[in-house]
């Protein structure tokens, strides 16, 4: 399976749950918006960020190649597997047709090198 390495760094941000659309996510190459009743979640570039908005930065982007159908099983824990076995966290986001995984910035190296052990082509 293959893995791309996104370019650019992005953040996880959390605003209040009854906050509007953020307009500012709109410009970011990859967004993904969540809401809870406790929480509006938003992925994001990092560059894009207002000031003042609750903020995770540094994370980097790795996408699963392929459109990944909804009966495949297994296919993100065989990529965190091995990364929490190099004790590397991830924050994992899944949209239709693929999975991707942020690990930080300082962690990217290591995450590509435990991947391609696992068989992953990055």
């Amino acid at each position: 399976m293959k893995i791309e390495v996104l370019s650019g760094q992005f953040s996880v941000s959390r605003l209040d749950p009854t906050s509007k659309f953020p307009d500012w996510a709109l410009e970011s190459s990859f967004y993904s918006i969540s809401r809870t009743a406790s929480e509006l979640s938003v992925v994001s570039e990092t560059a894009l960020i207002p000031p003042g908005i609750k903020t995770e930065g540094g994370w980097r982007m790795m996408k699963v190649e392929g459109i990944l159908d909804f009966g495949l099983t297994g296919i993100l824990s065989s990529i965190t597997a091995p990364l929490a076995l190099a004790e590397i966290s991830i924050f994992a986001v899944s949209t239709f047709d693929t999975d991707y995984v942020l690990v930080k910035e300082k962690d990217l190296i290591r995450s590509c090198e435990a991947l391609r052990l696992s068989g992953f082509e990055i």
